[in-house]
């Protein structure tokens, strides 16, 4: 069976293949339109999918969207009557987008795959999943596990904000779910919202400025009683009740009342270019911790029904790697993944594997020794006829190795002695993280690198941490973890001999101040609390970039780079030759190198003018 998935009309559309029970191709959206989390409908996503694997619209067996829009305008109406009159702009505001596509939603996907390519729309089957299976199918089926506990967690999705399932060979039973409101995702963007990052968007931003605080003082112990007194009741079973009172999200245009938690935590809404202060950084940390534990209950609440030594997690919420690394040391279950997409993008893959499981009744594609994401490599590649087009229509200066071992080598070299790389090749990723593909490289020792990069290259917030790579067999050496990462889902600490003394005030300093003090001797990739967001590099999965980590480590002693998105901030992760030399040379970036061509920057026509080359995103 030939089954498309799509996402699309909330936020992270895409698209996603799946052929006989295999996961063919899946990409997002944004990486074609340029716009970043866009809930465009995924022409572009689909066009590759379908490009990729030679299919018209007309061989399809099945098109399936990844949740049920009848569901959400149900909850969308019951909302809006239990509150009233609250939430009569918002209601004003979303009726007539409801009234002319979404409750149309057959008619207008039907509306967009014609402008593809005609097909006998007669013929299509097209079907509907519910948001949370969709969730739950793309972390269960692509897994190693022939039966899991599944915890899914996000904002919202028709009603279910949480759920806990059970998969086994080729199917997932439904055990509980947590309804709206009440949503630990919603919980956490809300915070998003108040400390002046954006919705969908910035909760990364969130666990980043987290480490900041200073878990010591008593601010944050108040702050953590406050949000439990007033804004969160928690359950044993992680089920939480939002009261309602403190948070505008269900009726209204914003997150919460501001006025209400301006009072409550003693300082006004932070907008985006405000400064940051310690008790930003202490109500992150505040509401961080408050998370963990309500996915602990979760997870412990599932391990108690389903007895499964097997973990299985997607949703919006599984992309807080610091929750996750909590979870894994634990060791409630003996093994845990993580869908790499688990946010909307990846529920269309899930759409898709679960009709082909649970509708078409295919066998599950299926192994103990892997899972089925192939690294989660699953998106568009480029020739060597299309990079050369490029080099022509750009004037590019190149050098071209034939054999690929010579372009390790030079650009272990280039690392090793502090330059940074934009490193492109084969297989775009699926999901938010770049995983050696689409990547901006450099050595981990450097202890200006973390600077250098946010400020002079990616144009970001100064205290965002970079991600470590290492390669699979050097993990527990440098790191306290005791599972393999290849999705950089996990957050960990750093091995105590790469540990430097810190200052007896190190928990007073400022943020600045305290990003800068020299605590590792990996100080590129160390946040201020010792941790990392680790990947492992799988030689069968990415023998390039495998290859790439073992000549660094040969020249340097440590088998870990730095590993951000080729992008910058509010730009999509790369995705053409031509969207990688752009960002190139607008940066301070040392090196390009696109499968086999190398770009050195000071060899480029007229390449200190950056201003040529800039593109303006929105900031994320």
């Amino acid at each position: 069976m030939k089954i498309l998935g799509i996402s699309a009309y909330y936020h992270d559309s895409a698209a996603a293949l799946v052929i006989d029970g295999k996961i063919i191709s899946a990409a997002q959206e944004e990486r074609f339109t340029r716009k970043k989390h866009t809930a465009d409908f995924p022409i572009n996503a689909i066009k590759f999918c379908l490009q990729d694997s030679g299919l018209t619209i007309d061989d399809l067996d099945a098109v399936v969207f990844y949740d049920k829009p009848f569901l959400k305008f149900e909850r969308l109406l019951e909302t809006y009557f239990a509150f009233a009159p609250k939430g009569l702009l918002s209601f004003l505001k979303a009726m007539p987008v409801w009234l002319s596509e979404k409750l149309f939603l057959k008619k207008c996907i039907k509306d967009e795959l014609k402008k593809i390519k005609a097909f006998d729309s007669k013929k299509l089957k097209l079907l509907f999943t519910e948001h949370h299976l969709s969730h739950a199918a793309s972390a269960f089926y692509p897994s190693p596990f022939e039966e899991a506990a599944i915890l899914t967690i996000d904002g919202v999705g028709e009603w279910c904000t949480a759920s806990f399932s059970h998969g086994e060979q080729g199917k997932i039973q439904l055990l509980k779910e947590m309804n709206f409101p009440h949503s630990v995702g919603l919980l956490y963007s809300a915070f998003t919202y108040y400390l002046g990052f954006t919705v969908n968007s910035g909760e990364y931003k969130l666990m980043g400025l987290a480490p900041y605080g200073n878990k010591d003082s008593e601010q944050v112990n108040q702050f953590i009683k406050l949000i439990k007194t007033h804004l969160v009741d928690i359950k044993e079973d992680g089920s939480v009740f939002l009261h309602q009172n403190y948070f505008n999200y269900a009726v209204g245009l914003t997150m919460t009342y501001n006025n209400k938690w301006e009072k409550l935590f003693g300082f006004k809404k932070r907008n985006e270019e405000d400064e940051l202060i310690q008790a930003h950084c202490n109500l992150a940390l505040a509401i961080q911790l408050v998370t963990e534990e309500i996915v602990i209950k979760m997870v412990t609440a599932l391990k108690r029904i389903t007895n499964s030594e097997n973990l299985c997690m997607a949703g919006g919420v599984a992309l807080n790697c610091v929750a996750n690394g909590k979870l894994q040391q634990l060791n409630l279950f003996k093994n845990i993944y993580i869908q790499p997409a688990a946010g909307d993008s990846g529920a269309a893959l899930g759409a898709a594997l679960a009709i082909s499981n649970m509708y078409f009744n295919e066998p599950r594609m299926y192994s103990k020794d892997s899972d089925q994401m192939q690294g989660s490599y699953l998106g568009p590649y480029f020739s060597e006829k299309e990079i050369e087009v490029m080099c022509k229509r750009f004037n590019t200066v190149y050098k071209k190795h034939e054999d690929f071992n010579d372009v390790t080598s030079e650009i272990a070299k280039k690392i090793s002695e502090g330059n940074v790389v934009g490193w492109f090749q084969d297989r775009m990723e699926f999901g938010p993280r770049a995983l050696g593909n689409r990547s901006i490289l450099a050595d981990a020792r450097s202890e200006d690198m973390q600077k250098k990069l946010n400020l002079k290259i990616k144009n970001r917030e100064g205290f965002r941490p970079f991600a470590p790579s290492v390669l699979v067999e050097d993990v527990q050496e440098c790191f306290e973890i005791s599972t393999t990462s290849p999705y950089m889902l996990f957050v960990t600490p750093i091995q105590a001999k790469y540990r430097e003394l810190l200052p007896s005030n190190y928990n007073e300093l400022k943020l600045w101040d305290k990003l800068y003090v020299k605590r590792s001797k990996l100080l590129a990739i160390t946040h201020v609390d010792f941790s990392a967001r680790v990947q492992t590099v799988h030689a069968e999965t990415n023998k390039k970039y495998y290859d790439l980590i073992q000549a660094c480590k040969k020249l340097t002693g440590v088998g870990v780079l730095v590993n951000t998105s080729f992008n910058v901030r509010g730009e999509p992760i790369v995705c053409k030759p031509d969207e990688a030399y752009r960002c190139f040379m607008s940066t301070d970036m040392d090196y390009l190198v696109i499968n086999n061509f190398i770009f050195e920057k000071t060899k480029q026509l007229n390449w200190e003018d950056k201003s040529k080359w800039l593109t303006k995103f929105e900031k994320d």
